[in-house]
C-alpha cells in the first residue's frame, strides 16, 4: 500500500474536504482527488461519500482512518523522541569487546555510565571474534588492534602491556623469582599461545614457556587468569590495567613485559550523529583519562 496515498487520505478524512486537505498538503485539489481515486482503485472500495457539504467516510473509510490515525500517533511519538534525542541519551546500544577487557576494565565502570544515562539499554557482547560493525552486528567496538574494516570511525584509546603478577601470599609461600629462569620453580598461569588473543601477549607467553616451566595453567581469557592468580595458584600473565582492579597483586620480574597493545574504539560511519555512541565514546575517554592518572600515581608511589 502506497504510504504517500495513505498520508493524503488521512489529511482528506481529517479535513472533510479535498480543498482544505490540499491547502494543508500544499497540493492542488485535482492532485488530491487523483490520489484518493487511485487509493480507492487499489483497495477496490469506496472510501468517501461525496455530497454538497463535503466528504463523509464510508464504513471502509472509517476502518482505514482508524488505522492511519494510529500510524500518525506512532509516527508523531517517534518524531518527538528523535527530537528529544538531540538533547537526551536513551535506547539500545550494542557494545562488543574482548572477554578480558570487557569483564575486567569496562564492566566495573558501567555503573557510572548508567548514573549519567539511566535510560540506556546496553547489550555487552564479550568475545574474541571480531564482529562486523558495517553489517551492524554491533554498534560500537573496543578492540585490541586497529580495525581493518572500511567505513569505520576509529579512535585510539590507550596502550596496554602484558606483565607478570602474583599475590603477596603466593610470593611469601613460594618465593619471588629474580630472573626468568627462576620461573621454572613456579606455576605459570596464562592464555594458551595458540588461543585467539593479541599477538604481543602470545609472543610473551611463548618466550616464557621457552624457560621449560614444568607447571602450567592455561585459561581462554584474562578474567580466568586473574581469578587463578588471586587464588594463589601461581604467577600470571595479565594486562597491566588489572592492578587497578585489585590491590592484592604484585608485579613480578618488572623488566619482562610485552610490546604495546593498542586499544581502539570504532563505530560505523553511519552512526556518526548517534547520541548514544557519542555518550559512550565520551564516557570511555573520560575513564581512560582517569585510568592514566591513577597509573601515574601508582608508578610514583
Amino acid at each position: 500500500m502506497d504510504w504517500d496515498k495513505l498520508r493524503i487520505f488521512h489529511a482528506v478524512a481529517d479535513a472533510g474536504s479535498l480543498t482544505h486537505a490540499g491547502e494543508v498538503l500544499h497540493l492542488s485539489q485535482s492532485a488530491v482527488s487523483r490520489q484518493i481515486r487511485a487509493l480507492e482503485d487499489s483497495l477496490n472500495t469506496t472510501l468517501f461519500h461525496r455530497h454538497a457539504r463535503g466528504l463523509i467516510l464510508t464504513e471502509q473509510g472509517e476502518l482505514l482512518f482508524d488505522a492511519t490515525s494510529s500510524m500518525k500517533k506512532r509516527l508523531d511519538a517517534a518524531a518527538a523522541r528523535i527530537r528529544d534525542s538531540e538533547e537526551e541519551v536513551f535506547g539500545d546500544l550494542r557494545v562488543t569487546t574482548t572477554t578480558g577487557f570487557g569483564s575486567l576494565w569496562l564492566a566495573p565502570r558501567l555503573p557510572k555510565l548508567y548514573e549519567k544515562y539511566p535510560d540506556l539499554k546496553i547489550d555487552l557482547m564479550l568475545e574474541e571474534r571480531v564482529l562486523d560493525l558495517p553489517m551492524r552486528e554491533a554498534d560500537v567496538a573496543i578492540r585490541m588492534k586497529e580495525p581493518s574494516q572500511a567505513d569505520l570511525i576509529r579512535r585510539r584509546l590507550m596502550s596496554v602491556r602484558m606483565r607478570l603478577f602474583a599475590t603477596p601470599d603466593y610470593l611469601t609461600k613460594s618465593g619471588t623469582p629474580q630472573t626468568v629462569h627462576d620461573l621454572s620453580a613456579h606455576r605459570l598461569i596464562c592464555q594458551n599461545p595458540n588461543a585467539v588473543q593479541v599477538a604481543a601477549g602470545a609472543r610473551l607467553v611463548q618466550e616464557l614457556l621457552a624457560s621449560e616451566i614444568p607447571s602450567l595453567l592455561t585459561v581462554n581469557n584474562y578474567f580466568g587468569v586473574l581469578q587463578a592468580v588471586l587464588n594463589n595458584l601461581g604467577i600470571g600473565v595479565l594486562p597491566d590495567y588489572v592492578t587497578e582492579m585489585s590491590d592484592n597483586l604484585v608485579r613480578v620480574l618488572p623488566d619482562i613485559e610485552s610490546n604495546d597493545v593498542p586499544v581502539f574504539l570504532a563505530y560505523p560511519e553511519e552512526l556518526r550523529q548517534s547520541k548514544r555512541i557519542a555518550a559512550f565514546r565520551d564516557f570511555v575517554m573520560e575513564q581512560i583519562s582517569e585510568h592514566r592518572k591513577r597509573q601515574k600515581d601508582q608508578e610514583t608511589r
